[in-house]
């Protein structure tokens, strides 16, 4: 039997619009859909704008060294605030834990020590470092819990209370005379990935792990979503606030030991308007002001977004309160937008 050779035409496959294709690697929620399709337009706008600065591999590498610290303690701050609560203090036990890591690598770490003796020393004050910064964080939570004061009141005194320890135990000075490995770890690099860069990786690992796979993610939305209701559902609402606060305390103390090891010195004042960044980034991630919600994506974009913006206005030669008042437009646009799409949604379930 003869075969019948011959081109025939093949049954045309449907093509998906490109759009459509595209909306698959979106995130699927709309809020972060929403500030995922933003952080490309601030990237965009600040690319077409500056181009030769803001597209420059010194560009990016500047922006991998300065946004770490801020990220932590945003990180710091979506705990607290998914409780339903607010950590003001996160800068003052910063400062407190990088003075404790500097004094004990600068006033018992010998002169003529070796190199393994160095890390032994930085190793021992890092430890410290994380040791007060859980006291700090544990603090906290305890007048929240036990004593029943509202974290906003605690934390705004417990933040005048570490720095002002801060300032007592250091007479207002600077604490300098770090050893060199120590700063290089603020500003080293591994091959081309800076390591404040890699530590805000594992930080923010770390907190995906804790929210996503763990049960207290699950214990800490019910907590923040309505205290009373997980009390009934056997959450033990103490012991989640006292481990969300001492786990705020000891991000802080993370952000304070990249702060002395890039600025080589500690300082009881330093960074003090890494609060207010830190509320912006966790309210413009999605992170609930009332409680119950927040991801740690919505963080890691709303960090990137704030910094193209930072860095392209740098580029631009840009003034530091024009940088702070597109700051704030861009957190009011964010959160305008939120609220119209939340109103908009509840019209559509009445």
């Amino acid at each position: 039997m003869t075969k019948i050779e011959g081109n025939h035409p093949q049954p045309s496959m449907p093509k998906r619009p490109l759009m459509l294709a595209l909306t698959r690697y979106l995130p699927q929620e709309a809020s972060a859909r929403r500030l995922f399709l933003i952080m490309v337009a601030v990237f965009a706008l600040m690319a077409a704008v500056s181009p030769g600065t803001f597209l420059s591999l010194d560009s990016f590498t500047s922006m991998a060294f300065q946004f770490p610290v801020f990220g932590i303690f945003a990180l710091a701050m979506m705990l607290t605030m998914i409780s339903g609560g607010i950590d003001l203090s996160i800068v003052g036990i910063a400062n407190l834990t990088s003075i404790t890591a500097a004094s004990v690598m600068a006033r018992l770490l010998p002169a003529e020590a070796t190199a393994g003796e160095s890390a032994a020393f930085i190793g021992l004050a890092m430890l410290a470092a994380l040791a007060v910064g859980l006291v700090c964080g544990l603090f906290n939570g305890f007048a929240v819990t036990k004593i029943g004061i509202p974290p906003i009141l605690v934390t705004l005194g417990t933040m005048q209370l570490y720095m002002g320890t801060a300032i007592v135990f250091t007479k207002g000075q600077a604490i300098v005379g770090l050893p060199e490995l120590y700063t290089a770890i603020g500003n080293g690099s591994v091959w081309i990935i800076p390591v404040p860069l890699l530590i805000f990786g594992l930080c923010t690992w770390a907190a995906y792990f804790l929210l996503n796979k763990q049960s207290y993610g699950l214990k800490l939305q019910m907590l923040g979503a309505n205290p009373t209701a997980s009390a009934y559902a056997g959450v033990n609402n103490t012991r989640v606030l006292l481990r969300t606060y001492a786990l705020s305390g000891m991000l802080a103390a993370i952000a304070g030991l990249v702060i002395v090891a890039q600025t080589n010195s500690a300082k009881a004042d330093y960074g003090t308007s890494y609060i207010l960044q830190a509320i912006l980034v966790a309210v413009m991630g999605g992170v609930d002001p009332k409680g119950g919600f927040g991801k740690v994506s919505g963080i890691v974009m709303a960090v990137l977004t704030l910094q193209f913006l930072s860095s392209g206005l740098n580029a631009l030669h840009v003034g530091n309160f024009f940088k702070d008042f597109m700051w704030g437009i861009v957190l009011l646009a964010v959160m305008v937008i939120n609220e119209w799409s939340n109103r908009r949604k509840a019209r559509r379930l009445v």
